[in-house]
């Protein structure tokens, strides 16, 4: 990250930290990356799969490194070893390689691929993403019923990103949240549902990983938008195959 840039981070995490009141939350990262916040005290995933996620972004990320260089920006993100890759490529066979790349890196379960082929989004467009972040965190945060300190949050060109461990009725709620926050374009889940009861053994502490349910077609959310499963990004599996995860988007309030 160059001075200018090192700049801009600071200047927005402290609009960020006064306007939102975020203190404590983790800070979202700018200079090549995605607007990425983990609202985390609560964890519902075990200590391997924590350890196994960072791995794993840190071994997807050599890879894209390699295949792009400088000539795009891949964002990595794994949750649960399923992994959400966003940014911009050159070509359409970049973004497949990279894809294909990410997939068969050791414990991956399964790619998200949101990465679109188009120049590098200008830092002020990743500074939007990164305030828009931070509102949905605070949201979240306000929201009853809303396992904040469980989800991972991802911002990409007006799109959110909702990834962690939810029930059905966690999961519709957040996403009611964020897609009434100011700026959301879209909101994107990639979400792995669980039981009430995994979920109530998981409050306060750092839980085991529960077992998922089994994804159900598209259902209407809180607030009556509907959800609707998309064609793309697709899901690349590796053997075993593991519980399929469920990607769903759904417009923001006009």
């Amino acid at each position: 990250m160059n001075l200018n840039h090192a700049r801009l981070a600071a200047a927005v995490l402290a609009s960020l930290l006064a306007a939102g009141g975020l203190a404590g939350c983790a800070a979202a990262v700018l200079g090549g990356a995605a607007a990425v916040g983990t609202l985390a005290t609560v964890e519902r995933r075990g200590a391997q799969t924590r350890i196994d996620d960072q791995g794993i972004e840190l071994r997807a990320d050599n890879q894209a490194k390699a295949l792009i260089g400088e000539r795009g920006r891949v964002n990595i993100v794994s949750y649960y070893r399923k992994v959400l890759l966003t940014g911009e490529v050159p070509t359409e066979d970049d973004r497949r390689k990279v894809q294909v790349a990410v997939a068969a890196v050791p414990e991956v379960a399964g790619v998200v691929n949101e990465l679109v082929v188009a120049p590098i989004a200008p830092m002020t467009q990743q500074s939007d993403d990164t305030l828009l972040t931070g509102r949905v965190k605070t949201r979240l945060l306000g929201s009853n019923g809303v396992p904040a300190n469980s989800i991972k949050i991802v911002s990409e060109r007006g799109t959110v990103y909702l990834m962690g461990r939810l029930t059905r009725a966690e999961a519709d709620l957040a996403t009611e949240a964020a897609r009434t926050t100011s700026g959301v374009q879209r909101v994107v889940r990639v979400i792995d549902f669980i039981s009430e009861g995994a979920a109530q053994g998981s409050s306060g502490q750092a839980a085991a990983d529960p077992a998922p349910l089994a994804p159900a077609a598209a259902a209407p959310a809180a607030g009556g938008a509907v959800t609707h499963p998309v064609t793309q990004p697709t899901i690349v599996q590796q053997p075993p195959a593991p519980q399929p995860i469920q990607v769903q988007t759904l417009p923001p309030v006009k």
